[in-house]
């Protein structure tokens, strides 16, 4: 059986398989992903007995290269001179022209189209059990080192994005808290027995909000040379879902009661913060004549956080209010107290914290605390695309897709000035 035999037989049993799948009979689609791995292992010893002739036939083999494939695990009968991790390599690139391709509505060669098929394939079998995908049949998975572009632009717009832990558990995640110490150690002499601790343990489950966004591009757009159109997208991708990603982190609204009508989004830390009975965690001001954002409420705020989060803490704003009131506070002897520094990762330092531009954050809110151990952000399923093609209008659909959760760990990471005619 010769590649392009194995090609079009493989495409067959994928189209077979996808259409089970979709008609939801398991028992038929898990023969055919078995018939399909079958013939996947069949066409993987053909090709090395194949390799092992034209090695036969005189192609020589350097006694390192074979040790090599002995430590690595190597079938010692088969005579390769690849390495594993340079063969994997080659795939991701070869993967990346692939979806490079279909993203431009080019054709792809046999090797590219066995590559593109394998990977999605093993996408969608690894993801079949997650049931907020209910269109994972028709997704594309995203290059990695696109995704890893993808992460790094959106780290870069968004500074809150930048200070997250983001975890990437498929599916859902489950993390246990402590939610009330007790009381501390205590001292003891040997006659006395040590009473026990009184604490309890929480949990904070990230099961998964579906997070999308389609954007347009022209079918003329779309004819640029491929070096281009990978970072063009990229970017595009990146600024998209970091906005939706970086306002869920703030202000998302987390999980709808059975009265809400709004989708399930990240619980935001102001969303948490709100919700407090007293509203411990917030300050207010007054934007009236003898008000304003002062050093006072500044330091109120800051008393607020836990010692614990202060370290690895920073100040969020918006342009505009960094420049507009951050940047006017003044100490009792009229002196400014923002100190520019470009160098500590913001665009200055207040009451020592780092102040960061972000523009998630609402006018006139301020945003201080702990993004790395206050909060929790799990991608549950990360990033997919889909497209979708208008002959009429000559333009393509790229809806990219994601599924990603967080939520505060404590309040006591946060503090949140904002003003008071806005309701709490």
């Amino acid at each position: 059986m010769d590649k392009k035999a194995y090609l079009a037989k493989r495409n067959a049993l994928i189209s077979e398989a996808e259409a089970l799948l979709n008609e939801g009979n398991l028992e038929e689609y898990e023969k055919k992903e078995q018939e399909i791995k079958d013939l996947d292992e069949q066409f993987e010893k053909i090709s090395k007995a194949q390799a092992n002739m034209n090695a036969l036939k005189g192609n020589a083999v350097a006694s390192d290269d074979v040790r090599a494939m002995q430590v690595n695990g190597n079938n010692a009968g088969a005579v390769s001179t690849i390495p594993e991790k340079e063969t994997a390599k080659d795939e991701k690139k070869e993967y990346l022209t692939a979806w490079a391709k279909v993203m431009m509505g080019r054709h792809l060669d046999s090797d590219e189209q066995i590559v593109f098929d394998k990977i999605n394939a093993d996408f969608r079998k690894s993801s079949f059990n997650n049931t907020l995908q209910t269109v994972q049949t028709h997704a594309v998975v995203i290059p990695e080192t696109v995704a890893d572009d993808i992460w790094r632009e959106a780290k870069e717009l968004y500074p809150i994005i930048n200070d997250l832990d983001i975890t990437f558990v498929p599916g859902d995640f489950t993390i246990l808290q402590e939610t009330d110490s007790g009381a501390d150690a205590a001292w003891y002499d040997e006659d006395t027995e040590v009473t026990d601790g009184d604490f309890a343990i929480g949990e904070l489950n990230l099961t998964g909000c579906e997070l999308a966004k389609n954007i347009p591009i022209s079918w003329k757009l779309r004819k640029m040379s491929m070096e281009k159109f990978i970072p063009y997208i990229t970017k595009l991708l990146a600024e998209k879902m970091a906005a939706a990603l970086a306002k869920g982190t703030v202000s998302g609204k987390g999980k709808p009661g059975v009265s809400d009508s709004f989708k399930p989004e990240p619980k935001g830390v102001e969303t948490a913060l709100t919700a407090e009975s007293g509203t411990p965690q917030i300050v207010t001001y007054s934007e009236g004549e003898e008000g304003g954002l002062g050093y006072d409420e500044i330091a109120e705020a800051m008393g607020k956080i836990k010692s614990a989060y202060k370290t690895g803490a920073a100040m969020y704003a918006n342009n505009v209010t960094v420049w507009d009131k951050l940047a006017k506070i003044k100490d009792g002897q009229g002196r400014p107290m923002f100190i520019l520094d470009v160098t500590s990762g913001g665009v200055g330092r207040l009451f020592g914290l780092t102040v960061k531009e972000d523009d998630s954050i609402g006018e006139g809110k301020i945003l201080i605390g702990n993004l790395k151990r206050g909060y929790a952000c799990n991608v549950n399923e990360n990033m997919t695309i889909y497209t979708e093609d208008h002959v009429k209008g000559r333009y393509t659909d790229y809806m990219e897709y994601a599924i990603i959760d967080g939520a505060p760990k404590t309040t006591k990471a946060f503090a949140l000035i904002k003003p008071e005619e806005e309701e709490i």
